[in-house]
């Protein structure tokens, strides 16, 4: 295949995944030979076997990091720190990409950002948002399930202290109702307790708030 047609193939889309591209084609050994040369030559970008992206140059979509998230691992959902991060939990940028998925865990790196995978059981998978943007789908944790999520699986001990070091902020964007709601159903008596230390923490924020 010349690279032409295959540009003709795949110009719409800000990923491609290969194996879906060209299931059927008969020799699927040559495909894969033609991609390797032209991610030498530079018209393709690699982010893991069968996923790449058009270099810059042929692109014809700006690419959507969280969208490459979803697709680098299946399934799987923006959580914790880079979560934090879209609700504007947190004022500073975080570089990785920290997902959560019922796969192995793990960490990938691309031309295009590192995206970091933290296995959860099947029956915690849940508590997220699918967004699209420039058609292309993400899936990202709501600020409750984020903080549980961070909580849970990095088993700490949560106190005053450690959510002031975190310097939580836009204490409006999370429920404190549904984090209650949530933290009941990963019936776990640890995330529980810091959902009830960070209810309090946020309310005597709020009071400040108002007083300022």
């Amino acid at each position: 295949m010349k690279f032409e047609e295959f540009l003709k193939r795949v110009r719409g889309l800000p990923v491609i995944e290969t194996e879906i591209l060209f299931a059927g084609i008969n020799n699927p050994a040559s495909i894969k030979v033609q991609l390797s040369r032209w991610c030498k030559n530079g018209k393709l970008i690699k982010l893991k076997n069968n996923i790449y992206l058009l270099s810059e140059n042929f692109r014809k979509v700006d690419i959507y990091e969280p969208h490459i998230a979803a697709v680098l691992k299946k399934p799987s959902y923006i959580s914790l720190e880079k979560a934090f991060e879209y609700h504007g939990l947190i004022p500073e940028a975080v570089p990785v990409y920290t997902c959560v998925t019922t796969k192995r865990p793990g960490e990938i790196i691309t031309p295009v950002g590192r995206f970091n995978y933290r296995h959860i059981k099947t029956g915690l998978f849940w508590g997220y948002d699918s967004i699209a943007v420039n058609k292309q789908t993400a899936f990202i944790a709501g600020p409750e399930k984020a903080l549980l999520d961070f909580f849970y699986l990095n088993g700490l001990q949560i106190t005053g202290d450690y959510l002031d070091e975190m310097r939580l902020q836009n204490f409006h964007k999370i429920g404190l109702g549904k984090l209650i709601e949530f933290a009941q159903k990963f019936e776990n008596s640890g995330v529980l307790k810091a959902a009830r230390l960070i209810k309090q923490y946020v309310t005597e924020h709020k009071k400040e708030e108002k007083r300022l």
